[in-house]
């Protein structure tokens, strides 16, 4: 497998990345019509983190992170690493040592589509990692890939330089070109839920604030007394 190294590709704007991190992961893929959620496979090591920044990507050969190691100098300030494999793997391709490196440059945190190791070291050290698996068994550095070259992760396609978001639910990817329009529309749905947060506190229902009666009645639901249900089921 040979491969490519891609320097200096176009990012997300800071701000754009900064207005993103105030909002939740299911909330911006709400806000982007319920698109850009990586799959429930992908989860944090951590528990009460939320991350925001620009993908630096690599692709690897499955129990290979040699291009873990090159990716490490293409990371910069505000980045997350993004990492997936030509084929399925769980092999612990990274670990408190590459955290180590990847903070001193600044980076925000890890997702990986593959294993992690030496996950207690990671949050002892405040270093934010999502992976598909943890596992201990170690990798080699033999085999070619690419780095900055997009990559897909549970069909989601993610280019160097798209937003990552993850939280506790999970890791979302907002396109570059539509990080700004994804922030304003994170904040208006923000508005709108605060709004019917208020309402429940006050005591109204989610059937009569959505207009769910409607709904029920047009899709045949009935309501009955338990004594006419309890009729209805005897023999």
């Amino acid at each position: 497998m040979s491969g490519v190294i891609v320097t200096n590709p176009p990012k997300a704007a800071a701000e754009d990345v900064e207005a993103l991190a105030a909002f939740g992961v299911a909330t911006v893929s709400e806000a982007m019509g319920r698109t850009g959620l990586l799959g429930p496979g992908v989860r944090p090591v951590q528990q009460g983190v939320r991350i925001a920044g620009t993908a630096v990507t690599v692709l690897s050969w499955p129990g290979d992170n040699l291009m873990i190691h090159a990716a490490v100098e293409q990371c910069g300030e505000g980045d997350v690493l993004v990492v997936t494999t030509t084929s399925p793997s769980t092999d612990g391709m990274f670990g408190e040592l590459f955290a180590t490196a990847l903070k001193r440059r600044g980076v925000r945190g890890l997702v990986i589509n593959a294993g992690i190791r030496d996950t207690q070291e990671l949050r002892e050290m405040g270093f934010p990692a999502w992976s598909r698996a943890v596992s201990a068994q170690g990798t080699v550095k033999a085999t070619g890939g690419s780095v900055n070259v997009p990559v897909a992760v549970d069909g989601q396609v993610i280019r160097p330089g798209d937003v990552i978001l993850a939280d506790d639910d999970g890791v979302v990817v907002v396109p570059r070109e539509r990080a700004r329009e994804t922030a304003e529309r994170s904040e208006a749905r923000e508005a709108k839920e605060a709004g019917a947060r208020a309402a429940f506190l006050d005591g109204e229902l989610g059937l009569d604030r959505y207009g769910l009666r409607g709904t029920l009645k047009r899709l045949g639901v009935e309501y009955r007394t338990y004594d006419e249900y309890s009729a209805g089921e005897r023999p």
